[in-house]
């Protein structure tokens, strides 16, 4: 299994824009139905700031690949460029 750990860095007080517009598009809704996919979920942190954290879990590497070429995700980049700094990603893999 591949777990990756996905930490937005949004705009400051972007966070809840960038969410809202993610399920509008229904990312998170089509990346779930993804073949391969294991968990594909969204969690604000408790600190206050203007992170939002990605937790993902994919059967393989196969998988994790077909999910970079889908269109939703292409949808995810474009919004991106309006609502966060940057992304930093964390890749596990786990048995």
């Amino acid at each position: 299994m591949i777990v990756l750990n996905v930490t937005y860095k949004c705009k400051p007080e972007k966070r809840k824009e960038f969410l809202e517009m993610i399920m509008a598009e229904g990312i998170d809704t089509a990346s779930r139905a993804e073949a391969g996919n294991i968990m594909y979920n969204y969690y604000i942190p408790t600190d206050g700031g203007d992170d939002l954290f990605l937790l993902e879990k994919w059967r393989d590497e196969a998988a994790l690949a077909e999910h970079g070429k889908q269109p939703h995700l292409a949808k995810l980049k474009e919004i991106k460029a309006e609502y966060v700094n940057e992304t930093v990603i964390e890749k596990y893999i786990a048995e």
